[in-house]
């Protein structure tokens, strides 16, 4: 306790780099230039790690004693692995009375199921918009309100999906099973939550790029297609910068061309459940 090394020598270990274990092993743990000794060394690093054992949003456990979590497993995709030509739309963000309506109604115009993950506060504020027009479609929890779920421990987490969850029960009629977090962000206390709530975590393997095609539709609808593999995923928004128009102005030609490749468009679950 209380001596002094040089920094680098304490790293180096006089030619070979000595790690945190190492360290621990010789009963040194250098903090601040002063070497203390292994009785207080863990508890020092206990202490001072930027990132805690247990709580926090990296840690997918609340502590040593039992976790209620559900099943006891979470699932996270991408995509459906199959062989088979299907294809799932989702729409985040959602749902909103500029966009929303337009794209339910390409989609019925089309004859093609996708996949809402709904953001609960804009369910609650905007039901008379998805009341009664999602049937053929599926529903999936987005969060309360587009927080950044990686940034929140477990219980925060929780509380924040559950609000969610019943938001969408409640107007939708029907209890959502699949959770896409907010920016794809995942930290073990979504993944904590999302357990508790026997969630499916469901990210995707293609998005719509807005930016890259303003005011061309066409050619937005053209790399869709031109990306799609069997079994992929493909990000959409129904809510956002009016840039987004582009990609919800190419549904049509992105349907048919996707059809025209022999796709048969597919929910997320029903994707999922094929593979």
């Amino acid at each position: 306790m209380g001596v002094r090394v040089q920094q680098e020598e304490r790293m180096t270990g006089g030619g070979r780099g000595w790690g945190r274990r190492d360290l621990l092993r010789r009963g040194l743990l250098v903090a601040g230039g002063v070497a203390i000794g292994a009785g207080a060394s863990e508890a020092w690093w206990r202490t001072n790690r930027r990132i805690p054992l247990a709580g926090g949003p990296a840690s997918a456990t609340l502590g040593s004693g039992h976790q209620s979590v559900g099943s006891g497993a979470v699932e996270v995709v991408w995509s459906g692995p199959t062989g088979q030509r299907l294809v799932a739309l989702t729409f985040d963000d959602g749902p909103a009375p500029q966009w929303t309506p337009m794209v339910l109604d390409t989609l019925a115009q089309h004859r093609v199921p996708a996949t809402f993950f709904l953001v609960g506060s804009q369910v609650r504020r905007h039901a008379d918009v998805i009341r009664d027009r999602l049937a053929g479609h599926e529903v999936g929890n987005h969060s309360w309100e587009h927080r950044d779920l990686a940034e929140l421990d477990a219980t925060e987490a929780y509380d924040d999906l559950r609000r969610s969850h019943d938001a969408i029960a409640d107007v939708t009629g029907v209890s959502p099973r699949l959770l896409r977090p907010p920016y794809g962000h995942l930290g073990g206390a979504v993944l904590h939550a999302a357990a508790r709530l026997d969630y499916r975590l469901v990210l995707w393997s293609l998005q719509m790029v807005e930016r890259e095609f303003p005011d061309d539709p066409a050619g937005q609808a053209q790399q869709i297609v031109a990306g799609v593999r069997p079994g992929t995923i493909v990000l959409g928004h129904d809510v956002g910068a009016r840039r987004r128009l582009v990609a919800l102005r190419g549904l049509p030609d992105m349907i048919n061309g996707l059809r025209s490749r022999g796709y048969t468009f597919v929910t997320v679950s029903a994707l999922l459940g094929k593979a």
